[in-house]
């Protein structure tokens, strides 16, 4: 348990936008920060981050939270690990309770799976150096590649000794139970009862999470025995899925954003070579497929890919299969081919960083052009094979999302195959248009190539789109009717500006307004919560919302209690859902005055310099609404009553109730009914 000091150094260092900015490639928009939604799959950024009020929140999906809220959602962190990962981050000293061995019992199954999972690499890697089989086999394999010290260290590598059961020994020993052991693969139990390591004889690569975890690991085998696979991987656990993590991604993520491109290669040696080349921002699919989640994982820090893959006629191949599920992604793809034989690690080796780099630079081509000319070179006067390759052209260029990237394409498509453009043109509308009415919940073509380049069925297509429907949360409307828009507005006010000082004239009718020398209302100081809260709680008025009662609660209980401001972190990191969502919502504003504005010389008054009329207005609009009710009010009580001296009172109260509403239309310039 941390104590809660400690909590309070960790909240007051912590910078949400470098926290996400670990995680999501965020861009500067005004006064906040703004990327694609980690939550779900977007295309245009809805992902607002607000440096200076500590959240988030995506008007996409409605996620939304603060920096510790973030970790627990994107890295599925218990609320510990997601103050200990911040600490970590900002060199903070954890100041811990000791745990009762009630609490101890608690730590879940999958804190068991991270832990033996980061504590196997730790053995792994200290077998190379301090072994001396673990130095002679393990350390002199990856000399032999031409790692350097540095880069093993910096990617975790190691090696697991050639032993039956070397490793599960250590581990039952240190603790680690049989059930985690099984659980992340790391032991294999057999049924008869015998048990032995999984990765045994195999130089070791950890994977790792986008935050540096210990997820799995991937380990090549160094023995010539033809049975033996060359990779074996971690199984699928509860903190491992190997189709939704990226090799490299880890190391590579902050160059991938600062120079927004990533390096798409096939194996982990292609990853580390070239991130020790200099060409860091370089990422590999983890013993599978490219997936669509792994695409998905990269645009979070860019849309610019480039695949580089074996110049043979496989590697090619390759190419062709993965990048159909770039383009529909909306990634930018470029490709890069090695000379037959070569692939980036072994050029590197040959070459050099500085000649391998300048390899990637001169010889980088855009996708589709690349495919338009290789495909092209096959059609030798074959007027099959020519509307073959037309259609398969067309078919990639139709997942292009965006209209002017196609257009360029169509147009020097057309020229490499020499055909005329409006033939291309033709035939890409006829595929978009088929398209687009499988996507209207019609049967797709089972006979599709892009489905099964994809590698996916069409049903299996559909229950993904369903799944992904199902996981968007559907955004609650910040106005919920008409009669509580301006419930919300105050609410919003007190959380955005309360502490703001700000001088406001009381309002007519409620409270006498003091007038200086001139005869001219003086303004006096306050804040704007203490201007609210006075107003509303003098005029007896309550909230239809209850969660707005519940925040105006908490402001008026603070300050009948003597504080001068209130934090709105209180209700970020409160208990109730509700509250915190609601929060959240008013205190993120999608929308910023443009530029353009100031351009043209016409200023445009900002909601700070509002805030005094917006107070005054919203205040006034709410004791309306007030009034109003209390005069429907009468008129439903008048046709019951006989009593004549009843009815006298009652047109009276309504009568006091008209001047007074008639008074605050004035004062708000509104014609009032």
């Amino acid at each position: 348990m941390i104590n809660q000091e400690t909590i309070q150094r960790i909240m007051d260092a912590t910078r949400i936008e470098e926290v996400i900015g670990e995680f999501v490639s965020l861009k500067k928009r005004g006064a906040n920060h703004i990327g694609c939604c980690p939550f779900h799959n977007e295309k245009t950024p809805s992902f607002n981050v607000s440096p200076s009020k500590g959240i988030y929140k995506c008007f996409g999906c409605g996620e939304s939270g603060n920096a510790v809220g973030f970790l627990m959602k994107h890295e599925h962190y218990t609320y510990p690990e997601a103050l200990r990962w911040l600490a970590k981050k900002y060199n903070i000293e954890v100041e811990e309770e000791k745990l009762t061995e009630e609490q101890i019992e608690r730590n879940n199954e999958r804190d068991a799976l991270f832990h033996v999972s980061e504590f196997a690499q730790k053995y792994f890697a200290s077998l190379l150096y301090e072994n001396e089989m673990g130095t002679a086999v393990g350390l002199s394999y990856f000399h032999s590649r031409g790692l350097t010290d540095k880069v093993i260290k910096d990617f975790g590598l190691g090696y697991c000794l050639d032993e039956w059961e070397n490793f599960t020994r250590h581990a039952l020993a240190n603790g680690y139970s049989e059930n985690v052991l099984k659980k992340t693969g790391l032991t294999i139990f057999k049924d008869d009862g015998k048990t032995y390591d999984r990765f045994r004889g195999r130089v070791m690569f950890p994977i790792y999470s986008v935050s540096g975890r210990v997820l799995g690991f991937s380990g090549r085998v160094l023995s010539k025995e033809k049975q033996a696979a060359k990779y074996v991987n971690s199984p699928d656990s509860e903190i491992y899925n190997k189709s939704h993590i990226l090799y490299g991604l880890y190391q590579a993520k902050n160059a991938i954003t600062r120079q927004d491109k990533c390096y798409l290669v096939e194996g982990n040696i292609d990853v580390i070579s070239m991130y020790q080349s200099g060409v860091e921002n370089t990422v590999a699919s983890c013993g599978t497929s490219l997936t669509v989640e792994q695409v998905r994982l990269m645009r979070r820090y860019t849309k610019n890919v480039t695949v580089l893959y074996d110049g043979d006629s496989a590697g090619i191949k390759a190419a062709f299969r993965a990048v159909n599920m770039l383009f529909e992604e909306g990634m930018h793809v470029r490709v890069v081919l090695f000379p037959d034989g070569d692939d980036p690690d072994s050029y590197a080796q040959k070459y050099g960083s500085t000649q391998l780099q300048d390899y990637l630079r001169d010889n980088e081509t855009n996708f589709i052009l690349f495919k338009t000319k290789i495909l092209s070179a096959d059609i030798k006067g074959d007027p099959i094979r020519k509307a073959e390759v037309l259609s398969d052209i067309v078919r990639t260029v139709a997942l292009v999302p965006d209209l002017m990237e196609r257009t360029e394409y169509v147009t020097q498509c057309a020229s490499l195959l020499h055909i005329p453009e409006e033939t291309l043109q033709n035939e890409l509308a006829k595929t978009l248009n088929r398209k687009l009415y499988e996507s209207l919940n019609h049967k797709p073509d089972e006979g599709d190539k892009d489905l099964a380049d994809n590698g996916a069925q069409p049903e299996l297509q559909a229950k993904e789109q369903a799944k992904e429907q199902a996981a968007m949360k559907p955004v609650t409307p910040f106005m919920i009717n008409p009669a509580q828009s301006q419930e919300n507005k105050i609410i919003s006010l007190l959380l955005n500006y309360g502490n703001e000082v700000i001088a406001i004239p009381s309002s007519p009718g409620t409270q006498a307004t003091p007038q200086n020398d001139g005869g001219e209302a003086a303004a006096e100081k306050y804040t704007v919560a203490q201007i609210i809260v006075g107003e509303l709680l003098n005029d007896q008025l309550a909230f239809v919302d209850p969660v707005c009662q519940l925040i105006f609660n908490e402001y008026a209980k603070r300050l009948n209690d003597g504080e001068t401001s209130v934090d709105t972190q209180i209700f970020v990191e409160g208990e109730n859902q509700q509250v915190r969502d609601t929060v959240i919502s008013m205190m993120m504003d999608e929308y910023t005055v443009s530029d353009k504005w100031r351009e043209k010389h016409i200023h445009v008054p900002t909601k700070e310099e509002r805030i005094g009329m917006d107070v005054q207005e919203s205040l006034l609009t709410l004791k309306i609404k007030n009034l109003y009710i209390k005069i429907d009010d009468i008129d439903r009580q008048f046709p019951y009553l006989t009593d004549d001296n009843e009815r006298l009172i009652l047109i009276s109260q309504k009568m006091q109730l008209m001047n007074l509403k008639q008074k605050i239309g004035a004062a708000l310039n509104r014609v009032i009914s």
